[in-house]
C-alpha cells in the first residue's frame, strides 16, 4: 500500500489576492488575448461554477484556468464561447487538469459542445491511491498545507457583479491543482497504479448528459415506488406543473416546491386551497400565486382513467437461480479481501451492481470476464482470477 504525506501542523490559508495574481476577464477581445497568448501549454487546470443550486437548468456561469504562469477567470455571460479554449480541452497536446471533473465535462459539453482529451482527474488519483477524503480541500491540505474557505460552496455564480470575495474563492478551485496533480502522479507511479488512472481518465473522455425526459422525471423522485398508482399519476401532473413553473422562472426546482412535498401532495390529494394550507412544506407565496394550477394538477391526477394509470416499468426478468445470492456473496467476500489488500475503498473498487452482473452472467475465464459491461482492464488484473475461483467454486 502506498505510503502518504503527513499535512503540515500549521495549514497556511489560501491566497486571496485575486486582483494581483488572477485576470478577470469579461470582455471577448481580452479573453482571445489571454488564451492566446497561452499558447499550447503542456498542462492547464480548468473548472466551471454552474448554479444549478438556484437555477432551473445549469449553464457554466464562470470558467477559472490556470497554468503554471498565469491565472484567469472568464466571464462567459459577456464573452460567449471562449473558442480558444475549447481547442486546448480538445487537444492531445496539452493535459487538462480538473477535481472531479465529471460535471464540468457535461457542462462542457452541454454548453459548448466540447469533447475535452487528455484528462487528469485529481479526485480519481486520490481515490486510486486509497485516500478517503479525497475532496479538494481535504487534498490541498494534506499534500500542499493549504486550507481553503468554503462559505461559497452554494453561491449564486450567475449573479452580477461578482463580489471580490467570490472571485477569490473561485480561482483557488485552479490555481492548486496543477501542483496537487505532480504529487498526486508520482505517487500513482511509485504505487504502480498509473496505468489504473490513464484508463480511468480516458474513459472520461466524451462525458456528457442524458438529461431526464419529463415523460419519465417523475418516476425517479426518491419515495415514488411508495406511492399507488393513482397517485403516482397525481404525483407526474405536479412535477409537470412544478417544472414548467421552474422553467419560466428559471429557478432551482425544489425553490418551487420540494420532492417530499409533491409526495404529500400526491399522497393527500387536497381538494381547496385551504387543504394545500395543511400540506407540509408548501410554500406560501406557492398557495396565493399559483394554488389553482396546483388543484388543477391534482384534478387531472384524479381524471386519469384506470386502464391508462402509470406503473414503473417492469424490472429485467431473470431464470430462477437459487446459488445467485450465493454467488454474489463470495464475489463480495473477494472484493473485500482485495480492497482491504490494496487499501481502496470497497465500493470504488467495483460496484455491487457489477458484481451483480458478473455473478449472473458466470464467466469461466479472464477473457469472458473482460467483456462484463463498464469493468476495467486494471480491476481484472488485480482480481480476475480470485473472482473466477470463486464463481467456480458452486
Amino acid at each position: 500500500m502506498p505510503s502518504h504525506p503527513s499535512p503540515p501542523s500549521e495549514p497556511r490559508p489560501a491566497t486571496r489576492s485575486t486582483s494581483s495574481t488572477t485576470r478577470y476577464i469579461d470582455a471577448a477581445a481580452d479573453a482571445d488575448r489571454f488564451l492566446s497568448s497561452l499558447g499550447t501549454p503542456d498542462r492547464l487546470a480548468v473548472d466551471t461554477e454552474g448554479a444549478s443550486f438556484h437555477r432551473f437548468v445549469d449553464r457554466i456561469y464562470l470558467l477559472q484556468i490556470s497554468t503554471a504562469s498565469a491565472n484567469a477567470i472568464l466571464d462567459p455571460l459577456t464573452i460567449g464561447k471562449p473558442r480558444r479554449l475549447g481547442e486546448l480541452l480538445e487537444s492531445a497536446q496539452s493535459e487538462t487538469v480538473f477535481h472531479d471533473a465529471d460535471y464540468d465535462l457535461r457542462l462542457l459539453f452541454q454548453d459548448y459542445g466540447w469533447h475535452a482529451r487528455h484528462l487528469f482527474d485529481t479526485r480519481i488519483a486520490a481515490q486510486l491511491l486509497g485516500i478517503r477524503a479525497f475532496g479538494l480541500a481535504a487534498l490541498l491540505e494534506r499534500y500542499l498545507g493549504v486550507k481553503l474557505d468554503k462559505k461559497h460552496q452554494r453561491a449564486d455564480w450567475s449573479m452580477r457583479p461578482l463580489p471580490q470575495d467570490m472571485l477569490d474563492y473561485a480561482t483557488q478551485d485552479t490555481m492548486y491543482l496543477l501542483p496537487l496533480r505532480d504529487k498526486l502522479s508520482d505517487e500513482l507511479e511509485r504505487a504502480g497504479r498509473w496505468e489504473w488512472a490513464r484508463e480511468e481518465f480516458e474513459r472520461l473522455e466524451g462525458t456528457r448528459w442524458d438529461h431526464d425526459t419529463a415523460v419519465d422525471a417523475y418516476q425517479r423522485i426518491k419515495g415514488a415506488r411508495d406511492l399507488t398508482r393513482r397517485e403516482l399519476a397525481i404525483l407526474r401532473e405536479l412535477v409537470v406543473w412544478r417544472d414548467g413553473v421552474a422553467r419560466e422562472m428559471d429557478r432551482a426546482t425544489f425553490r418551487v416546491a420540494g420532492n417530499e412535498t409533491l409526495l404529500e401532495l400526491a399522497r393527500v390529494a387536497p381538494r381547496s386551497v385551504d387543504a394545500l394550507r395543511e400540506i407540509r412544506g408548501m410554500p406560501r407565496g406557492v398557495i396565493e400565486r399559483r394554488g389553482t394550477n396546483v388543484l388543477d394538477a391534482i384534478a387531472r391526477g384524479l381524471a386519469v382513467p384506470e386502464d391508462q394509470l402509470p406503473r414503473f416499468p417492469r424490472a429485467p426478468r431473470w431464470d430462477r437461480d437459487p446459488d445467485f445470492d450465493i454467488r454474489v456473496n463470495r464475489l463480495r467476500g473477494i472484493r473485500e479481501t482485495v480492497a482491504q489488500r490494496l487499501g481502496l475503498d470497497p465500493g470504488f473498487l467495483i460496484s455491487r451492481e457489477r458484481l451483480e452482473t458478473i455473478a449472473r452472467k458466470r464467466p469461466t475465464s479472464v477473457d469472458e470476464l473482460a467483456q462484463a459491461d463498464d469493468l476495467r482492464r486494471w480491476q481484472v488484473d488485480v482480481m480476475g482470477k480470485e473472482l473466477l475461483a470463486a464463481l467456480a467454486a458452486g
